[in-house]
């Protein structure tokens, strides 16, 4: 029926199907039409569908569609169940996966509009940024719960919220609408106790007294207007809460402004929100501040009582060279169970392993550090291998790190004592080592032990002896061997072996001083001295090397 809707209470879709052959009712109200007619023909219309009476409505409906007036068509609160009705609410927006469970009271002939009425006011989101989705439907405004189905408690049904940029909701439209929905409750609640004037609808009216004997109208007049007036009323000096407080980027509920996360989906309040400084929290935002004190000031006890037991307990660590397992385990090495207190657990990778087989690991080891046996890159302290190993066992371990550290080493020279384990690193400047196990001192130069002898004098001397030493005549074989391979060179002067050990390219005879070339095996200047390249290597004359190897550094 073109001419009927729906207010909010609902209307009756049997009505329509009865009503489908009336006439079409205008949506203009004429000027000439007699409103009291209208209004007695829909009270008895109202009647005839409350009674049943089909035929007497029909000809309500048409006589009122000739008046062209509109009319609304609700069923009345009474027809519905009047049980109250829990219902389950999913709560989600835009940028949920997942809906967020709530229950509200309801009852069946609430209409959509008065469900978001109620629930704005309760947790605060405006209508307009609601939308309620019933039996996979779009809810409109007009339509009661009962016609969704919504009947019992624990019905389903599910709001999602739009952000205030979508639905182009600014925080001034906002108070603007609240300052309505106040100024509308206070209209509705003074028009309750407004005094009808003397005389029914169509009585006559008495002329106009004299102006001097007119009579104060009654006081509920003269002062029922001011108050009814919301622009007289006082504005409170802190603005409504809902301006303050800080909006979740979750579900775009506003809340308190200084709870520290949201009420609804428990969100991180914003980073950068401030709270007001003319803002006056309530009691229970006072008793959450205090009760956030106080969690804080029990929080920093406990975190620092933390810090003093593990401190205390990492001094009484600290103290112990191995630090046995405190939990039951397997060894991965022979996969023996170990109880509480049987196991190593090693410092720099908390892996436990048997006493046993860490023994065994580092006596089998052949490198000066021993690895985690565990397949990682950290390493066995020395505190761990010397309180694991016997006197005898560490012993000989360190003496195969000596070893292993001399065979390493790019420079060392080994005492030539016989079974002397004596070794140095030698530099470039130092000829001699003094054994500090043999008391001996070696010439490096020479690699021998020739004491009250200089480098020129042992050299002749073991030739003299090669013929009948043989420890002469392989120290001989050794100097030999290493003029062939250019680890040695015999002095242009004087004829003595020397050798370059590191370093640069200048080297000095131990016996004559004469300045040598290592590349050219030359001496470096001719015989007038520093500066003379008449027969020297004639490094750098005409910006040119003197040998191809030569590294310009002499």
């Amino acid at each position: 029926m073109k001419g009927f809707r729906r207010t909010s209470g609902g209307g009756a879709s049997a009505w329509t199907r009865l009503l489908s052959a009336g006439g079409t009712m205008a949506s203009e109200v004429a000027p000439t039409v007699n409103l009291k007619e209208a209004e007695e023909l829909a009270l008895s219309l109202s009647n005839a569908l409350s009674t049943g009476n089909s035929q007497e409505a029909v000809e309500l409906c048409q006589r009122l569609s000739q008046l062209s007036v509109p009319v609304s068509v609700s069923v009345n609160k009474p027809a519905y169940p009047q049980d109250a009705i829990r219902l389950k609410v999913g709560v989600e927006d835009a940028q949920s996966d997942n809906f967020i469970p709530m229950t509200v009271v309801v009852s069946a002939d609430m209409t959509i509009a008065q469900l978001k009425d109620q629930f704005s006011q309760d947790f605060g989101f405006p209508p307009t940024l609601q939308r309620w989705v019933i039996g996979k439907r779009l809810a409109q405004d007009r339509e009661t719960l009962y016609s969704h189905g919504v009947r019992e408690s624990g019905d389903l049904v599910f709001l999602f919220i739009l952000s205030a940029h979508t639905a182009h909701l600014t925080r001034y439209q906002y108070k603007l609408d609240q300052d309505q929905q106040r100024i509308d409750g206070i209209v509705d609640s003074m028009a309750l106790f407004q005094p009808f004037p003397k005389g029914g609808v169509g009585e006559k009216t008495a002329p106009p007294p004299k102006p001097q004997q007119t009579a104060p109208p009654p006081k509920p007049q003269q002062t029922a207007p001011p108050q009814a007036k919301p622009r007289t009323t006082p504005r409170p000096t802190v603005p409504p809460k809902p301006q303050f407080g800080w909006t979740c980027t979750q579900c775009t509920y506003v809340n308190k402004p200084t709870r520290p996360g949201c009420e609804i989906c428990g969100g991180e309040r914003p980073e950068d929100y401030e709270v007001p400084a003319i803002y006056q929290p309530d009691l229970q935002e006072v008793v959450w501040i205090q009760q956030e004190e106080l969690a804080m000031l029990q929080y920093e006890k406990t975190q620092r009582e933390e810090r003093e037991n593990n401190y205390l307990h990492f001094l009484a660590t600290e103290e112990q060279n191995l630090i046995p397992n405190t939990t039951e385990t397997d060894c991965p090495i022979c996969f023996s169970t170990l109880e509480p207190g049987d196991g190593i657990v090693l410092r720099e990778c908390l892996h436990t392993f048997c006493r046993e087989c860490l023994q065994g690991m580092i006596v089998n080891s052949q490198d000066a550090e021993v690895s985690c046996p565990d397949n990682c890159d950290s390493k066995i302290l020395d505190r761990e291998i010397r309180e694991l190993l016997s006197d005898e066992e560490h012993q000989r371990f360190l003496e195969l790190r000596l070893s292993i550290a001399e065979s390493r080493a790019e420079h060392s020279f080994h005492c030539q004592t016989p079974n002397c384990r004596g070794w140095c690193v030698n530099e470039d400047e130092v000829n001699e080592f003094l054994c500090e196990l043999c008391q001996e001192t070696n010439c490096i130069l020479c690699r021998a032990i020739h004491e009250g002898m200089n480098c020129k004098d042992y050299q002749d001397d073991l030739r003299i002896r090669a013929e009948n030493d043989l420890a002469a005549q392989q120290t001989k074989q050794m100097l030999e061997s290493m003029l062939q391979n250019g680890e040695a060179m015999k002095c242009p002067t004087c004829d003595v072996v020397v050798q370059k050990k590191d370093g640069c390219d200048w080297i000095c005879c131990l016996m004559c001083r004469t300045e040598i070339c290592w590349v050219t095996k030359q001496a470096r200047w001719g015989p007038n001295g520093n500066g003379d390249t008449s027969g020297g290597c004639r490094c750098r004359v005409n910006n040119q090397a003197c040998h191809p190897n030569c590294k310009n550094c002499h």
